[in-house]
């Protein structure tokens, strides 16, 4: 009679180098992703700049004021108000939304107390995780880019 000593399974060794291919192509795959975030994160503050912005004109249009004093003017629950115009979603009008910051700042009103200009930026939360550009519009609708996550009338028109 024979007796057989083969044992089933892998061996250590066989297990390392499953394992160090894995990790070689995480090491692969993971800047790819992260730099994807990023390209979509910066796609998203491009949508949300042109939302504001369809927003800004609608409101303007509706309530006959000029521009909205504040971001959060274009959100809010019906029924619509000239500080609730419901034109954005709560998320947007918090000024927070996919790694990016918003900032929109009113121009001064003229004699009849209307805003007739504002400027609205959009930079990254954290350069470099979360986006790598800076955009910029006013009341042209024009969208600018920065390469360096500043944004300013002098940046570069997206096209």
């Amino acid at each position: 009679m024979r007796t057989k000593n083969a044992q089933k399974g892998f061996s250590l060794i066989e297990l390392l180098i499953v394992v160090a291919i894995i990790l070689i192509i995480a090491a692969i795959a993971i800047p790819n992703l992260l730099r994807s975030r990023m390209a979509a994160n910066e796609a998203s503050a491009v949508g949300s700049m042109r939302t504001i912005n369809t927003a800004a004109v609608q409101y303007a249009t509706t309530y006959g004021t000029g521009f909205p004093q504040l971001l959060a003017d274009l959100s809010g629950p019906g029924p619509a108000t000239s500080t609730q115009a419901d034109l954005i979603d709560s998320v947007l009008a918090a000024g927070v939304k996919s790694g990016y910051s918003f900032t929109y700042t009113p121009g001064t009103a003229d004699a009849q107390g209307n805003t007739n200009t504002y400027t609205l930026e959009g930079v990254p939360s954290n350069v470099g995780v979360t986006g790598q550009r800076g955009f910029f519009t006013d009341q042209s609708g024009v969208i600018r880019a920065d390469a360096d996550a500043s944004a300013d009338i002098n940046s570069t028109p997206l096209s």
